[in-house]
């Protein structure tokens, strides 16, 4: 049974893992044996990422770049390409939150939101998706969504709208890639206690409400995350395709 969970041997490029729940996705993959390469917009935290994970005993590396750049992603896998380094697994972890009512919302947030969290797994997943096809050795990707590709709420429309864009990219993924051994999937993950909802969790009244809305009656844990993106990350998933995995507690069950 192991053995289909065994990452041994792949390399995972995991975006937006300097820290938060891409750092535990990174660790996760590398504790089942993955190489993993951490990547954000600046150098020093990355590197910083990465000397934590050498310290563990992870195999590790960093690359610093934007996402959303088409030439930096695309000189990004230039230079792995130069190197020998093949990217089995892709996890599109990178995102950011604004939060403002979509009457007051300039188009210039809307962008950076949309262009973030949707359009950088178009980007590096493109070029990833390439390079397996053309091994013919087929791949991992797996999109982070959230409870937004499902239901949305009040002042983050932004976010609601890139959240449900990536659970039809990831089918639009499956339908495209599937036939050359390449699943795309998407976790969609509940209320996390990350950096980035630092604001909501220290707001009594917002963290009294998921709390009593969940049925699990708290927030969930950015390694909670980390036995769905094994999963997969690996060969246990290799019949499912084009898939979002709600990790969330139960939430959307009492919706």
């Amino acid at each position: 049974m192991s053995t289909l969970f065994d990452l041994s041997g792949r390399t995972a490029l995991v975006t937006g893992s300097a820290r938060g729940i891409g750092f535990a996705l990174a660790q996760g993959l590398a504790n089942a044996g993955a190489a993993v390469i951490l990547n954000g917009t600046r150098a020093d935290t990355v590197a910083e990422a990465v000397a934590r994970m050498d310290a563990q005993g992870f195999a590790a590396t960093g690359r610093a770049f934007d996402v959303t750049n088409e030439h930096a992603v695309a000189d990004a896998f230039a230079q792995w390409d130069h190197d020998g380094v093949h990217i089995d697994i892709l996890i599109n972890n990178a995102g950011i939150q604004f939060r403002k009512p979509l009457v007051e919302l300039e188009l210039s947030d809307w962008q950076r939101v949309i262009d973030t969290n949707l359009t950088s797994a178009f980007i590096v997943s493109k070029e990833a998706a390439k390079r397996m096809i053309a091994r013919g050795s087929g791949g991992k990707i797996v999109n982070i969504g959230s409870l937004t590709s499902e239901g949305a709420r009040a002042t983050v429309g932004a976010y609601t709208a890139a959240k449900g864009g990536i659970k039809m990219l990831t089918r639009a993924m499956s339908a495209e890639w599937a036939a050359s051994n390449i699943q795309a999937n998407a976790i969609g993950p509940g209320y996390i206690l990350t950096d980035m909802n630092q604001a909501l969790i220290e707001n009594a009244a917002f963290d009294a409400w998921v709390k009593s809305s969940n049925p699990s009656q708290r927030w969930g844990k950015p390694e909670e995350l980390v036995g769905t993106a094994v999963y997969l990350s690996s060969s246990a998933s290799s019949y499912v395709n084009g898939q979002i995995i709600y990790v969330d507690g139960g939430w959307l069950a009492v919706l």
